[in-house]
């Protein structure tokens, strides 16, 4: 498993977290390991999804990734 960490603006809330949560829960190979306002890190299976998968999956929820690493 690869580790991903993801600055995250937009989030206020626990509704912001929870929906991100959700998101990311929702990605194949994807396992949480925190999310905070304005942080997300995820541990990820790189044979199932990528960082670019797992970014996308944030910014559907409608918030912007700055950055991931």
């Amino acid at each position: 498993m690869d580790k991903l960490t993801m600055q995250i603006t937009g989030m206020t809330c626990g509704h912001c977290v929870a929906g991100v949560t959700r998101a990311l829960k929702g990605v194949p190979g994807v396992t949480v390991d925190q999310v905070v306002i304005g942080t997300a890190s995820v541990a990820y299976d790189p044979t199932a999804t990528t960082p670019a998968d797992i970014t996308t999956a944030v910014e559907d929820e409608g918030y912007h990734v700055v950055s991931a690493a």
